[in-house]
């Protein structure tokens, strides 16, 4: 049952179907993720990439678990901030810090998109290897899509649902391309790598947890979405589903049709280049354009869902105040800062450390979403067990995440540690000015 007690008071205009919100979901799920992650992927665990993915699928829906059934109860467009809030409302610290690390944790994701969208773009180019080059095109798109939703409501749906629903179709036509070409098979090769070990698959099964995030975005749409009820749990698990199915097609054919030298070689546009050997021109200009649709309907519904959440954040006292301004209903200001953000993080960081920033920073918080059903699972209607399963599966994916980055690539733990750092400050800030 929903608890509407204090439930935000603007009236709905209910311009998003299940469709859209699918849409959303999927935009911010299947962008820079799948091709991000598939050459970090090949490089550590090889054949049993397919594995991971589906492992981290597994991980996803634990944690959608939670964040249905607390969006459900509350339906408000505060989402992870606001369930926290309100499930913990004693606790002005504990608010302030989990709404600045979600939202710093879509900003993260933001530029992880637009970073892969500026590598397929380029890709083709002679300037393709140009650092400065590419993390320009990032920023120029970040602020094409900064204008799209600023825009319109409805015309940022519509234009999720082309998005959405073209890649979709292009990446599964690619990746059945791809298995018709294949040079092996998925036996052979698991015999070649037969050295593998669990601890390794189990990591990048954590480390592709980002390729999930997006899932919530949703529940910050609910005041413009038709029967929160139902198409909040449909539009989620439909789009997971559909998520793990893309990832682990995709995967297969990539393995078994395209060298795994090449795909190591070329991991921020490993597809685009094992495809030209396999399919030919064509090949490489369709998998472009997948990736360019995937990226660009993924920072587009991120910053549609995130912003409305950093409205709510700001809202509240927790962030500056100006950043909940709507002109026509829309956050403009949110919107903004959120894109101006992203585009500093490009500037500032490498792809494999905002991809890393962001899988912790989402299984940490989902940690903390299935902690506050917990508290409240007789209102939520949750089960005990799998609410608990959830938390520890999390918890796990955390750990694994962090081991890996202590064990292998130290410096980046440092970096990862000093932005935490830096919000849990900010955070800290706001929480202390607001209750002054």
């Amino acid at each position: 049952m929903a608890d509407k007690s204090h439930a935000p008071h603007r009236q709905r205009g209910k311009n998003l179907g299940v469709m859209e919100l699918i849409a959303i979901a999927l935009g911010g799920m299947v962008g820079g993720g799948i091709f991000t992650i598939l050459g970090l992927s090949v490089a550590m665990i090889g054949p049993y990439t397919p594995v991971a993915i589906l492992l981290g699928g597994g991980i996803a829906a634990l944690a959608a678990y939670s964040y249905i059934k607390l969006g459900v109860y509350y339906q408000d467009e505060g989402a992870t901030y606001s369930f926290f809030k309100r499930t913990f409302p004693q606790s002005p610290f504990a608010a302030s810090l989990i709404g600045w690390w979600v939202l710093f944790g879509y900003i993260s994701t933001i530029a992880l998109y637009a970073y892969t969208f500026s590598s397929y773009a380029i890709s083709g180019f002679s300037f393709a290897d140009h650092e400065w080059i590419r993390k320009i095109v990032a920023v120029a798109v970040i602020g094409l899509f900064t204008v799209i939703n600023v825009w319109s409501v409805k015309g940022m749906g519509k234009l999720e649902d082309l998005m959405v629903y073209t890649k979709l179709i292009i990446l599964i036509v690619i990746s059945f391309v791809l298995i018709n070409h294949s040079q092996s098979s998925l036996p052979v090769l698991f015999e070649q790598s037969s050295s593998v070990s669990l601890f390794s698959i189990l990591i990048v099964a954590s480390i592709t947890f980002v390729a999930y995030e997006g899932f919530q975005l949703v529940i910050n749409a609910v005041n413009e979405m038709e029967e929160p009820e139902k198409n909040i749990p449909k539009a989620i698990y439909a789009a997971i589903a559909l998520a793990i199915l893309i990832y682990v097609i995709i995967a297969i054919g990539a393995i078994v049709a395209i060298p795994f030298a090449d795909i190591i070689a070329n991991q921020e546009f490993a597809l685009a280049s094992g495809a030209d050997k396999v399919l030919g021109h064509w090949g490489t200009d369709l998998v472009i354009l997948g990736a360019l649709l995937a990226t660009s309907s993924a920072i587009s519904g991120t910053l549609f869902g995130a912003s409305r959440q950093m409205a709510v954040v700001a809202s509240q006292g927790y962030l500056p105040l100006v950043l909940a301004r709507r002109l026509r209903d829309i956050p403009v200001f949110s919107i903004l800062a959120m894109a101006f953000l992203a585009s500093l993080l490009v500037f500032a960081g490498s792809l494999q450390v905002i991809l890393e920033f962001g899988s912790v920073t989402f299984l940490l918080v989902s940690v903390l979403m299935a902690f506050a059903n917990f508290k409240i699972r007789k209102q939520t209607e949750s089960s005990t067990m799998i609410t608990v399963l959830a938390m520890l599966g999390l918890l796990g994916g955390t750990f694994f995440i962090l081991l890996y980055e202590y064990q292998e690539q130290p410096q980046q733990l440092v970096f990862i540690a000093v932005l935490y750092a830096l919000l849990t400050l900010g955070a800290a800030w706001y929480a202390k000015a607001r209750t002054n």
